[in-house]
């Protein structure tokens, strides 16, 4: 879509209240009802993979399957996950949030149900695809959202509150799947995913409403597609803020993969104390979303990520540097990984809203791309973790160092260049 289009489809959007809220008659009935909402559908993901983690290792010997089959189930999932918001994107401006959310929950409690009675390792990874697809919808969907209802600078405080629900998610997935794992195998843990989707479906069918004030009946047409894909790519702060949030995600996904396999088979921790790690890393990355909301009204998006690119690359730093004098023990991993997560609670809702930021009429297909970039990088992880796993923590802090230098060179240098377009 050309900024021309995009003129014309502008949306009646006459007003913003206090808190940033568009005055527009497809907005849900309150801004507390929108974060709850946002927060069940952004905790989908976590719900997909932090819970399904602790299982990873039984469920891998129950089918006799290899290492690189059992990081497939992730990884296939995630790009699953990533392609598919491709389609869901101009999809949902096309057709509006509201079909696209019902479709994709219909078809990742259906994708549930199939992985949980899956027979073979292959069975399962396609039951994964599917889910990873139907998933797609919904968390590119909620980013979508935001845009549709906040100004941007507005918005990356509204994401951050939802994240904030995405961490209690995720500090309640890895404990559950734990205990689940434990006490009654890995198939109930993959049921307690078809539990929630059914609940999210259900909040979504009964208390969502449309939020697209104008749907855009061109958004499929090739020739639109094509010209909006174009105006988003070579727009640079769409590219500054989409590194970060890359990069942020490509940490977090190197030791979501990882983690299981270097602290249950390395380490030997227990069932419940992996679960009690994984509680606490998504614990910490609640505490970095309370301190995004207090830094982004005193400081703003671009100074707010440039410190929290100074916590991510000291974390990844100390964490080698410890592995390095051969302090390959938990507490030598998970102290310098709580500053990188205290980070990702801030560049996580600041570089996802400020990438959309630009695009306030072509909001889906923004966010379907940045949702596509991250899941890329995440599927690139999962196949080199595959070849380099290798019974030590080194794979493990070598990808944190990795992308925690990325990050701060992408937070110190695109943001601070082109980022300002997200402040108005």
């Amino acid at each position: 879509m050309s900024a021309s289009s995009e003129t014309r489809h502008t949306p009646a959007v006459a007003s913003h209240t206090s808190d940033g809220l568009a005055a527009s008659h497809a907005t849900p009935a309150s801004a507390t009802l929108v974060v709850f909402i946002l927060s069940l559908l952004l905790g989908l993901q976590p719900v997909t993979t932090d819970l399904y983690l602790p299982a990873l290792p039984a469920l891998t010997e129950g089918f006799a399957a290899s290492l690189s089959q059992a990081q497939l189930t992730l990884s296939a999932l995630l790009l699953a996950f990533g392609v598919s918001q491709l389609a869901w994107g101009p999809l949902s401006d096309r057709f509006g949030r509201r079909p696209i959310l019902l479709w994709g929950m219909g078809a990742y409690v259906l994708a549930s149900v199939l992985s949980t009675l899956s027979t073979s390792m292959n069975g399962l990874i396609l039951a994964r695809i599917i889910q990873g697809a139907a998933m797609g919808a919904a968390v590119m969907c909620a980013r979508a959202i935001v845009r549709d209802l906040y100004r941007p600078t507005d918005g990356a405080r509204v994401m951050s509150k939802s994240l904030t629900g995405l961490g209690v998610i995720a500090c309640c997935s890895a404990p559950l799947g734990g205990l689940l794992t434990a006490h009654l195998g890995w198939r109930a843990t993959l049921l307690s995913l078809t539990v929630f989707g059914a609940l999210t479906f259900l909040v979504v069918a009964f208390f969502f409403k449309e939020t697209l004030a104008q749907k855009n009946p061109k958004a499929l047409q090739l020739r639109t597609l094509w010209s909006t894909w174009r105006l988003i790519m070579a727009n640079p702060t769409f590219w500054a803020f989409s590194t970060v949030s890359v990069a942020s995600y490509g940490g977090l996904f190197t030791f979501l993969a990882s983690s299981s396999f270097v602290f249950i088979k390395v380490l030997h921790l227990s069932l419940p104390e992996y679960g009690g790690v994984m509680f606490s890393v998504s614990f910490t990355y609640i505490l970095g979303t309370f301190a995004c909301r207090r830094m982004l009204p005193r400081l703003g998006v671009q100074r707010a990520l440039a410190i929290a690119g100074g916590f991510t690359l000291a974390g990844g730093t100390i964490m080698l540097a410890l592995a390095w004098l051969g302090l390959h023990q938990g507490w030598a991993i998970m102290l310098p990984f709580y500053l990188y997560m205290l980070a990702h609670g801030v560049h996580q809702p600041c570089s996802q809203s400020g990438a959309v930021g630009p695009f306030p009429y072509a909001a889906g297909a923004a966010s379907a791309l940045n949702g596509f970039l991250m899941m890329l990088a995440a599927f690139g992880v999962g196949a080199w973790l595959s070849a380099h796993l290798d019974n030590t923590v080194m794979p493990l802090v070598w990808g944190i160092f990795f992308w925690s230098v990325l990050i701060a060179l992408s937070a110190w240098t695109l943001v601070q260049k082109h980022g300002q377009a997200t402040e108005h």
